[in-house]
């Protein structure tokens, strides 16, 4: 079999994981990869800042997690209804606070003497006069009796009495649990900044008072002050060791709403530009290579500054397969379309520029590009199916699967149709109808070397492992020459923990990205290389500077950048890991993927408050990886 035409970039969405949402995102999201590999190599799992904390052989490794999948959820599937009834009730949540008397249950303190309530008219007169006369002992007796006549208001749910009352149980003695039970009456009121005063005194006086914590982190998450919430129901899990599952989803709840608020504000100021040229490789990579349309050729003399000159100078660019040729390419598009006088290139120069629109975000005007296209020349079917792709990024399945019907009208023997079609039923876990659309696309054109890699994949997921590894050595025999399918072979190597395989698969890749494309080439393999031998041997110093080599080959690679804040992570290089967890947001493309960047980074950020704020915490957190035998938690 030739491989003259079959394309030698990287290949367009293979991942062993849950994808992400558009068609053509990079393959095997680092995310999902490191996710996948911690959760199925625990020793034990914490859930700190929504992320979790795998005590391995390897060290700490820190992924974002489902808490229903955490060590906290397995304990509390093991406890018994009773116990289930009981913390449920104990509970805080943002909407209906605990009792007060349910803050004393939960207190670590030693319960206190039971009191008799006294009737109102026996309540001592306290005021900070009065205070002053009274014996230590006499103090301790009236705080305790104002104290019970103020959990009986509140259970009446008269709350400015028990606000008082409370007021002078304080005066009498300074309590924590005075000032806990004084904050949920205020909780009650909505006056959420007297909550974060009471509770703030309540901490100042019992820094590791559970209650209180989670009561000022429901006041802030109120007053939208996101982060200061999150600060704080980060430290009530530690504290509670992780038993509350209730404060773990809490965190995730609050770190997706601070990388949402943040998002947006990044979105609004993000410049339009285009993605790592490794993105859009792998993008124009999905599509079969075809040659430049009749007329367009190199050997073709045209004006440059005509709109058929330019629209040829475009695809000239767009095959370096470089960064600057990329750009170079988009801004040919652009000024084809400008010039005009296209004739029956009119509706090619709309697919293209519509296609690098899509690149830089702009989604709107690449809808009515790739729409414009396809009222001109329905017949050309890969403006349909790129149009079917932006509608499935954009959440509209409906208009997605109505455009691929469109195109299998104009040419149903078009192998594109099967394999983009193929792709949406892989995103959106049909895997059945995937396996069944790429075989398709293969039956039609076996030269295109990417249906038999997301075949392969596909057939993994399916848990066909063996079919899998048979497509893989098939597609190798045939397409020996091709580097993307000893790349891809190999994550599914690195998947099954065979690290010397994988390593050699990535290696063979790199030697043969280096060979055909020394200016361009495809920086993936160096990253799976980088993944397994952290995995395998945690090495991370080599793993680092194959992470670099990446980034100096490609700098604006957002897996390169996710999976160096990673390695720092794990080697407690906390600030550093922080600033790359943030670049990865900055290049992100779509608002999904910068929440997903933003919310590691916002964990990472948390990491380091909670070592300032509460270093005995972290102290807990070493004492507690000592504990079950594994390295210390960093």
């Amino acid at each position: 079999m030739s491989v003259q035409s079959v394309p030698i970039a990287p290949a367009p969405s293979t991942t062993l994981d849950t994808p992400s949402i558009s068609l053509e995102a990079p393959p095997s999201s680092v995310w999902d990869r490191l996710s996948t590999w911690a959760s199925e190599n625990k020793a034990l799992v914490y859930t700190i800042a929504g992320v979790a904390v795998v005590v391995t052989g390897a060290g700490a490794v820190y992924y974002l997690t489902d808490s229903r999948k955490s060590a906290v959820a397995e304990e509390k599937r093991r406890a018994s209804k009773k116990e289930r009834r009981k913390a449920k009730k104990d509970n805080n949540s943002p909407e209906t606070p605990v009792s007060p008397q349910q803050a004393e249950k939960s207190d670590s303190k030693p319960k206190q003497p039971t009191v008799e309530a006294a009737p109102s008219e026996e309540l001592p007169e306290i005021n900070e006069t009065t205070v002053e006369a009274l014996s230590d002992q006499e103090r301790k007796e009236y705080s305790t009796k104002l104290k019970i006549a103020g959990n009986k208001a509140y259970g009446d749910k008269s709350y400015n009495e028990a606000i008082v009352l409370y007021g002078k149980a304080i005066l009498c003695k300074p309590d924590p649990i005075f000032y806990s039970n004084r904050a949920a009456c205020y909780n009650a009121l909505g006056d959420w900044d007297k909550v974060v005063e009471d509770t703030t005194a309540a901490i100042a006086l019992d820094s590791e008072y559970v209650k209180a914590l989670n009561r000022r982190a429901n006041a802030y998450e109120h007053l939208e002050k996101y982060s200061e919430a999150l600060l704080d129901y980060t430290a009530s899990c530690i504290i509670d060791s992780f038993r509350n599952d209730q404060s773990a989803q809490s965190v995730e709840r609050l770190l997706k709403k601070v990388a949402e608020s943040k998002a947006k504000d990044i979105l609004t100021k993000k410049e339009k530009r285009l993605p790592s040229p490794t993105f859009v490789t792998n993008y124009l990579q999905s599509f079969r290579p075809a040659p430049p349309p009749a007329g367009l050729e190199e050997t073709t003399e045209l004006d440059e500054e005509s709109g058929k000159g330019q629209l040829k100078a475009g695809l000239i660019a767009l095959a370096t397969r470089t960064g600057d040729g990329f750009e170079t390419a988009a801004s040919c598009f652009d000024k084809a379309l400008e010039l005009g006088d296209l004739g029956e290139y009119e509706a090619f120069a709309f697919n293209m520029r519509g296609t690098f629109r899509y690149l830089r975000g702009e989604n709107t005007d690449a809808l009515e590009d790739l729409s414009t296209s396809v009222k001109l020349q329905p017949s050309l079917t890969q403006s349909f199916i790129k149009r079917a792709s932006m509608h499935l990024e954009l959440g509209n399945r409906d208009a997605a699967a109505n455009d691929f019907e469109q195109a299998m009208e104009q040419n149903k023997d078009d192998p594109d149709i099967y394999y983009h079609r193929a792709q949406l039923h892989f995103i959106l876990g049909e895997f059945a109808e995937a396996a069944k659309d790429y075989q398709k696309s293969i039956d039609l054109d076996r030269d295109f070397i990417f249906s038999h890699i997301q075949l392969g994949v596909t057939q993994y997921k399916m848990g066909s492992v063996a079919s899998s590894m048979a497509t893989f050595r098939r597609t190798i025999k045939n397409f020996d020459k091709v580097p993307d399918v000893y790349n891809y072979y190999g994550e599914l190597l690195l998947d099954q923990q065979k690290y010397q395989e994988a390593i050699e698969k990535f290696d063979t890749a790199v030697e043969m990205e280096k060979q055909s494309k020394p200016l361009g080439m495809n920086v993936l393999p160096l990253i799976n290389k980088a993944l397994a031998l952290f995995q395998w041997k945690q090495d991370f110093q080599e793993a680092e500077k194959l992470c670099q080599k990446a980034l100096i080959i490609d700098p604006e690679c957002d897996i390169a950048v996710a999976t160096m804040a990673q390695l720092l992570l794990q080697q407690g290089k906390v600030t550093e890991a922080l600033k790359y967890f943030e670049r990865a947001a900055e290049l992100s493309r779509t608002e999904g993927e910068i929440v997903n960047a933003l919310s590691y980074a916002e964990a990472t950020r948390t990491q380091l408050e909670v070592q300032e704020n509460y270093p005995q915490l972290a102290n807990r957190l070493q004492g507690m990886g000592g504990a079950i035998g594994g390295p210390p938690v960093r």
